[in-house]
């Protein structure tokens, strides 16, 4: 997942109430949709933490000096960049809507 595909999402930002019908529309049981979502919504929050981590490695300095103040300021503005982006969870319920996550059934397989 790449920052451009974030920016590009149309995720809620804040916490909002939502719509159950359409939670368990794809799986008619809602427990099973919640589950699903849930484990979407850890895999983008690791991959989130994987990016960011990434990125500020970047500007991993071991001397002080002045240029180590102001590559501290390119590393706050990432952290806020990041801080902006919807929740991982709220990510995982807008592809869950979108129909962008893949998910099966063992015992439909069988």
């Amino acid at each position: 997942m790449s920052n451009m595909y974030l920016k590009k999402t149309q995720a809620e930002t804040s916490t909002i109430a939502r719509d159950i019908t359409k939670l368990n529309a794809h799986t008619g049981n809602i427990y099973e949709s919640l589950s699903i979502i849930g484990k979407r919504a850890n895999q983008v929050q690791a991959q989130l933490k994987e990016e960011l981590q990434n990125k500020l490695e970047e500007f991993a300095s071991y001397s002080d000096s002045l240029e180590e103040v102001l590559e501290n300021r390119e590393q706050i503005e990432i952290s806020r960049l990041y801080e902006k982006l919807p929740k991982p969870v709220a990510i995982a319920y807008q592809e869950w809507l979108e129909e962008q996550i893949y998910f099966h059934r063992p015992e439909e397989e069988a």
